[in-house]
């Protein structure tokens, strides 16, 4: 199983990876890894195809409903 052939992984670690570079350490480092995490995780389900985010925001917004 080769773990870069999934994008949500991928994405999830860039967006770890990212976090570390931005702060280093303390509660704001944490908060930065988590909010980078998703990011790169909704991100990459996106890219993979598990997630719509187009499908997503129309029905949030209504224009979704017949």
């Amino acid at each position: 199983m080769n773990i870069f052939a999934n994008k949500m992984v991928v994405g999830v670690i860039l967006g770890i990876v990212v976090a570390f570079f931005v702060t280093f350490g303390g509660a704001p480092g944490l908060l930065w890894l988590l909010l980078f995490s998703v990011v790169g995780g909704v991100i990459g389900a996106q890219l993979d195809g598990r997630l719509d985010l187009a499908r997503l925001m129309s029905a949030s917004s209504g224009r979704g409903r017949g």
